[in-house]
C-alpha cells in the first residue's frame, strides 16, 4: 500500500487516507452562513476521496472574520445549516474539520478578488482589535490593543465556538494560529508589544494560544480531535522563528493538541517569501523530527508523486492539498489511480477512473 492511502488513527477517528483539504477562504456566505456554494464546494471534495476536510477559517466572533463573507460559528443559528454540511461529508467518506478563527488587525477586509483591501467605514467594516496597536499596513485602521478583559472574553468565545462546533458535527477543530490573523500575532514579537502577561518571553506570548488550548481541550472524547496551525516563520529577522515553532509544538502535545499544521509566513507585509515547490516542508519535517507529534505539511503540494514522496521520507503525516484542489476536486481519485491503490470510488463515478 502506498503512504498517501495509508490509514491513519488519531485518538478514534480512522482517516482513510493521508489527503487533507487545508482551509481556504471562500468569501460566500452571508451573516457567516454556509450556503449551496460551500455544499457544492465542500461535498464534491468528499465525493472526490480526500480522507479529511477542514472548513475554511470560520469566525467565532462577528468582528473576528477578515472579510463580511467569512463564515461564521458565533451564534446557535449557525449550527444547524452546519450541521448539514458535517452530515454530507461523512456520508460521503470524509472526516469533516473546521478552522475556528480570529483575524485580529487583519479584519474588516473587502472580499479577495475586489483587492482584499481593508475596508475602513461603512455597513461592511468594523474596528480591528490586536494585541498591540500595530496595523497590519501603514494606512490600515490601527487596531485597539486588547485588555486583559477583552483576551479572556475572546478565549471565552473561542471556546464556545468550540461547543457549537461539536453540535454541528465536526470531528476535528483546528486553531488558525498562522498566517498574521490574531493568535499568530500574539505569538510573534513583530506584532505584540505587550509589557503584561501576555507580551514580552515566549511563555507570554504563547499564553493566549495555550489558554485557548485549555479550553477547549476539556470539551473532546475520543472521537474529536485539536488540531493547531502555526506559522513555522515569519520570514524576518527578530520575528516569531523556527526554534519557537518547535518549542510551542512540543509544548501543544504535551497538552493533548493532536496534529501540527505547519505553514509559513503572514504576518509581516511586504516580506520577501521563498517560494517555491515544498518551500515550507523543511519546517514540517524539523518539528516532525524533535517533537514526534503528528505533523501536516502544506504550500505548493501539487503532484501525486510529490505527496508520496514526503511521506515516504517520513517529512510529514499527513499531506494539506490546497490550490490544488480548487483546480481538481479529484485529485485523491486520481491519485488512487496513479498509485495503482484499489479504494472505494463513488458507484455513479466508478466507470470513469477504472
Amino acid at each position: 500500500m502506498s503512504k498517501l492511502f495509508s490509514p491513519l488513527q488519531i485518538k478514534g477517528i480512522s482517516l482513510k487516507n493521508r489527503i487533507v483539504m487545508s482551509p481556504m477562504c471562500q468569501y460566500s456566505a452571508i451573516d457567516g452562513f454556509v450556503n449551496d456554494w460551500h455544499y457544492t464546494h465542500y461535498i464534491s471534495r468528499a465525493i472526490g476521496g480526500c480522507g479529511t476536510i477542514i472548513q475554511e477559517a470560520t469566525s467565532v466572533v462577528p468582528e473576528g472574520r477578515i472579510s463580511y463573507a467569512d463564515l461564521g460559528i458565533w451564534k446557535d443559528e449557525h449550527i444547524g445549516a452546519l450541521k448539514e454540511l458535517t452530515s454530507a461529508i461523512e456520508k460521503y467518506g470524509a472526516i469533516p474539520g473546521i478552522q475556528l478563527a480570529h483575524a485580529g488587525r487583519k479584519a474588516s477586509c473587502d472580499l479577495a478578488w475586489k483587492g482584499g483591501h481593508q475596508i475602513k467605514s461603512g455597513v461592511d467594516s468594523w474596528q480591528t482589535v490586536a494585541p498591540s496597536p500595530i496595523p497590519f499596513y501603514e494606512n490600515d485602521i490601527t487596531p485597539l490593543e486588547l485588555s486583559s478583559e477583552d483576551i479572556k472574553t475572546i478565549v471565552d468565545k473561542f471556546k464556545e465556538a468550540a461547543e457549537r462546533a461539536i453540535k454541528a458535527g465536526y470531528k476535528v477543530l483546528e486553531l488558525h494560529a498562522a498566517h498574521g490573523y490574531l493568535i499568530h500575532q500574539f505569538l510573534s514579537p513583530i506584532t505584540n508589544h505587550r509589557s503584561d502577561e501576555y507580551g514580552g518571553s515566549f511563555e507570554n506570548r504563547i499564553r493566549f494560544l495555550l489558554q485557548i488550548v485549555d479550553k477547549i481541550l476539556p470539551l473532546l472524547n475520543e472521537n474529536l480531535s485539536l488540531w493547531v496551525r502555526i506559522s513555522a516563520t515569519d520570514w524576518v529577522e527578530n520575528g516569531w522563528n523556527p526554534d519557537e515553532s518547535v518549542k510551542l509544538s512540543s509544548r501543544l502535545k504535551s497538552k493533548g493538541v493532536d496534529v501540527i499544521d505547519v505553514s509559513t509566513g503572514g504576518n509581516v507585509a511586504h516580506v520577501k517569501i521563498p517560494v517555491a515547490q515544498g518551500y515550507q516542508i523543511p519546517f514540517a519535517s524539523e518539528i516532525r523530527q524533535k517533537t514526534e507529534v503528528i505533523t501536516g505539511a502544506v504550500g505548493l503540494i501539487t503532484q501525486v508523486s510529490q505527496a508520496e514522496d514526503l511521506l515516504d521520507k517520513s517529512k510529514c503525516d499527513l499531506v494539506f492539498i490546497g490550490r490544488e484542489l480548487l483546480r481538481n476536486p479529484y485529485f485523491a481519485l486520481q491519485a488512487a489511480i496513479e498509485l495503482d491503490e484499489d479504494i472505494d470510488f463513488q458507484k455513479q463515478y466508478e466507470r470513469s477512473f477504472k
